[in-house]
């Protein structure tokens, strides 16, 4: 596993030595430990190496853009903010960043004060999340069988096979579309059999450069290639005694597709640029959104491997597939985003539930989450179905999903721009306070508003110069 992250760290990436320099005399000024990196590829070694609290990056950078590293780095390492610095022409790439996920963007140049405060305000946001997970982490019945949501006859059935699965050290293939929980079935499967005092070690196969995944599988020995100046166990042998989850398995290259053959039969594994036979008494538990048959008669998946891994098969149905479970998800996700942004619980309206019910949830679980996450914290007490904006209808179409009427694009975007009006409403039209609410910083706000017509360009740049 790696190091816990050094308090108050921060990466900082840009391909400019006088920008990482400022940015350094700030961040080291404020107290806070600073590295550096001058490209992507850099980027993702000292992510890995470090572990930072928060990193901040440019997106216009040579060898790897930073906008496809805070995709891998996203992937990879959620739990860590990290902060995009643009030109003023490349923000709309800054805000599709954002909606991905991304803490908050800069416009260059930037003053001392606005990078101090977005630095500030991402550590906040990650102390926060530290918190909360190591409450979630250490409760004893997170992962238990009778804590995995739903009432519904297909998820019956799925309790039923995990209960039988977990006590046996066998294969097991979970399948299911994005977002509808196939990971919180491969930790339950863990918890609840012999494995559970080891490590659960989760591998995102589709996150991982294809150059980098046989090393962070499998481990290399000194010298291996240029960079290997130390012998560096894989996440296999970091899961020795325990449990590897293997997500997204599908997108796993030929040549590892059969190092991971030989492993699944004997047990063992060699390091990359070693001679060692590595043995390891390890439990396999893969998951995938794609129909690996279909992949199977493409050639892009071993059909041997395929049956390796389909020793218990696992499928966890689609949300709309279980409509009676949406009822309760959404009364656990009401309750457990109050109260990580201590608030009180909030009612729902009948009009909001039923809304809620009737939307085909075309992203899952993952999709009913984002949505009341976002419905809690911007509710005042009562949610009703204006708070539920990307959900919304004419009576004659009915609740369809975002997608069968406009790209993902438009759709976020309403949504965006639905949520600043309703805060600029609430608040008087104050920036400021708006800003502070909506947790992005100022001058963020200002370009958002004119992006989405909400204001005028030159109103804008005459309150950045207030």
């Amino acid at each position: 596993m790696p190091e816990a992250p050094i308090h108050n760290s921060v990466l900082i990436v840009d391909d400019k030595l006088t920008v990482r320099r400022l940015i350094f005399d700030i961040a080291t000024k404020a107290g806070y430990q600073a590295y550096l990196a001058e490209n992507g590829l850099k980027a993702l070694e000292m992510t890995k190496l470090n572990m930072p609290s928060v990193i901040i990056m440019d997106i216009k950078m040579p060898v790897m853009d930073g906008l496809e590293t805070f995709k891998i780095i996203h992937q990879e390492y959620s739990e860590i903010p990290v902060i995009l610095m643009t030109a003023y022409g490349t923000i709309d790439t800054a805000i599709e960043a954002m909606k991905m996920g991304a803490f908050d963007y800069l416009v260059k140049p930037s003053n001392v004060d606005e990078i101090r405060n977005v630095l500030a305000r991402a550590l906040q946001m990650r102390r926060m999340r530290d918190e909360e997970t190591v409450l979630k982490e250490n409760h004893p019945n997170k992962y238990q069988l009778n804590n995995i949501i739903g009432k519904s006859a297909l998820m019956q059935n799925v309790y039923k096979i995990v209960g039988r699965v977990a006590q046996t050290n066998a294969t097991v293939l979970i399948t299911g579309e994005s977002g509808s929980g196939k990971e919180l079935i491969a930790k339950t499967i863990h918890n609840n059999s012999v494995q559970r005092d080891g490590p659960f070690i989760k591998v995102n196969c589709g996150a991982l450069p294809e150059g980098l995944v046989e090393s962070e599988l499998f481990g290399y020995e000194k010298g291996a290639f240029t960079g290997a100046t130390a012998r560096k166990p894989g996440r296999f042998e970091r899961a020795n005694k325990g449990t590897i989850f293997l997500d997204e398995v599908g997108e796993l290259p030929p040549l590892i597709q059969v190092k991971l053959l030989r492993v699944l039969q004997e047990k063992e594994f060699d390091r990359v640029g070693g001679t060692e036979t590595i043995k390891v008494d390890v439990r396999i538990i893969a998951a995938t959104n794609r129909n690996l048959e279909e992949s199977i008669r493409k050639g892009e998946f071993r059909d041997d491997l395929y049956y390796r891994l389909k020793v218990v098969p696992i499928h966890v149905p689609p949300l709309r597939q279980r409509a009676e479970d949406i009822p309760l998800f959404i009364d656990h996700f009401i309750r457990r985003f109050a109260f990580e942004a201590h608030l009180e619980v909030p009612l729902i309206t009948s009009e909001a539930m039923n809304l809620l019910c009737q939307y085909s949830w075309p992203g899952n679980v993952r999709e009913l989450a984002n949505v009341l996450e976002r419905a809690v914290i911007l509710s005042q007490g009562i949610i009703d179905v204006s708070d539920l904006p990307g959900l919304l209808s004419s009576p004659e179409q009915g609740v369809v999903p975002l997608a069968a009427t406009n790209t993902l694009k438009d759709s976020m975007r309403r949504v965006e721009k639905e949520i600043i009006a309703k805060m600029l409403k609430q608040h008087n039209g104050n920036k400021v306070k708006t800003a502070q609410a909506l947790d992005i910083s100022r001058r963020a706000l200002l370009y958002k508003i004119v992006e989405h017509g909400l204001g005028k360009k030159s109103q804008v740049d005459n309150q950045e110069c207030e």
